[in-house]
């Protein structure tokens, strides 16, 4: 694997068993992130997308194939040694945001580095850093149901920054929020990429969302990769079809 490839899927497959039947929900994958870039997949839905995204973020494992995180082939690890990596490279942006009900704004954000042994003193100091980065810091306080959803959806940022990873995988991230809304989270993502030179990985099934702010798209359908493009010099290229 390259030295610049963060994520690697190689012909990756991934089937399920529906009674009699077998699902093909990604079908034979080849993706390569590199550090440093935006890339969305993109797909309607029924692609394979969310898929897609569990195995890119090692979430899970293949039936079939390999896939290398950081240089190290995740399928043969434990899942202890699997979620210490995954806890320290990808930080995780949801649609439904998935805070934790009874744990304040600035409380759900400690938590990513409870998980990696970070003492009670610098979770404080780094949660609140964040929650003035997402300009939320008036709202430590408060628990998700006293926060609107574009609120939410930025602890949800903050709490995906909170172990300094790598990489930020967000899934469908403006899915829940108005337009208005929508548009400040995908600035402060394209932010991230540009300014902190974060490498930012998107699953979206909208195409504006994808062509404005990705430098790279995997297109899929039916589970397999139908093309690739990339933004050079501002123009879109196949580079795989």
């Amino acid at each position: 694997m390259a030295p610049d490839i963060l994520i690697e899927l190689d012909n990756v497959k991934k089937y399920y068993e529906m009674g009699e039947e077998t699902v093909k929900a990604v079908d034979g994958i080849s993706i390569k992130i590199e550090k440093g870039d935006f890339v969305a997949i993109m797909g309607p839905s029924g692609s394979g997308k969310s898929t897609a995204m569990n195995l890119v973020g090692s979430l899970d494992l293949a039936t079939e194939g390999e896939i290398y995180l950081d240089g190290k082939d995740i399928e043969h690890l434990g899942e202890s040694e699997l979620a210490q990596i995954r806890g320290k490279k990808i930080g995780f942006i949801f649609q439904s945001f998935n805070l934790i009900g009874n744990l304040t704004a600035k409380e759900n954000i400690m938590l990513p580095m409870l998980f990696q042994g970070t003492d009670k003193a610098d979770r404080e100091e780094k949660a609140e850093e964040l929650l003035k980065l997402v300009e939320l810091t008036d709202r430590m306080d408060h628990y998700p149901n006293q926060l609107s959803g574009g609120q939410q959806q930025r602890v949800a940022i903050a709490r995906a920054l909170a172990n300094d990873p790598e990489v930020i995988l967000a899934d469908e991230p403006t899915g829940n929020l108005d337009t208005k809304t929508g548009n400040i989270v995908m600035d402060f993502l394209e932010k991230m990429n540009e300014k902190e030179k974060k490498t930012i990985i998107m699953v979206t099934h909208d195409p504006e969302k994808a062509l404005s702010h990705a430098k790279t798209i995997y297109w899929l359908v039916d589970g397999k990769v139908d093309k690739v493009t990339k933004k050079v010099n501002k123009q879109w290229k196949t580079i795989k079809s």
